[in-house]
């Protein structure tokens, strides 16, 4: 896909830009199809001269100018029309910074709703146990009761046993 955009010429702390025609995978500083025009910011008035017949031929074949480059051509009036407004560059990023922020607040979220999940669960495993447990002693209780009886039985059975008696007797 090929996009109309800046290339950075110029000397430190003073830019001056190329316009260039190249494609969108390619590095801005490579080489590019063709140039298209020049843009310095910095002199006062700023200097635009732009080959305005080859930049519509470029559009014309589909290529894509970036934000800044778009900006540019609505100022010059090369691009005109009511879909042709300045894109305010700001508001796209910020929109692409929402877009990543709601992304991630929507995950906390999802976390969130599984340990909320997670620790009903383990509630809920804690009420079964306790109320297995209360079963148990519950059982517990009423089995003893049981053996005791038994126990008293025997040691009654005990004292009366013939061995017992024989030993008394000698």
């Amino acid at each position: 896909m090929l996009s109309i955009r800046f290339q950075r010429i110029g000397r430190k702390k003073s830019p001056s830009y190329r316009l260039v025609i190249s494609e969108n995978a390619r590095d801005t500083q490579g080489r590019a199809l063709e140039i298209l025009g020049n843009y310095n910011p910095v002199a006062n008035p700023k200097v635009v001269s732009l080959n305005t017949d080859r930049i519509k031929h470029w559009l014309a074949q589909g290529a894509t100018p970036s934000e800044a480059v778009h900006n540019l051509f609505v100022r010059e009036g090369i691009l005109t029309g009511d879909k042709k407004k300045a894109v305010s560059i700001s508001q796209k990023r910020q929109g692409k910074i929402d877009a990543v922020k709601n992304a991630a607040v929507e995950a906390k979220r999802k976390a969130e709703e599984a340990a909320k999940a997670a620790k009903e669960a383990e509630e809920q495993a804690a009420r079964e146990a306790e109320e297995a447990a209360k079963a148990a002693e519950a059982a517990a209780s009423e089995a003893p009761a049981a053996v005791e009886e038994p126990k008293a039985e025997e040691a009654l059975a005990a004292e009366e046993t013939p061995a017992e008696e024989e030993k008394k007797a000698e």
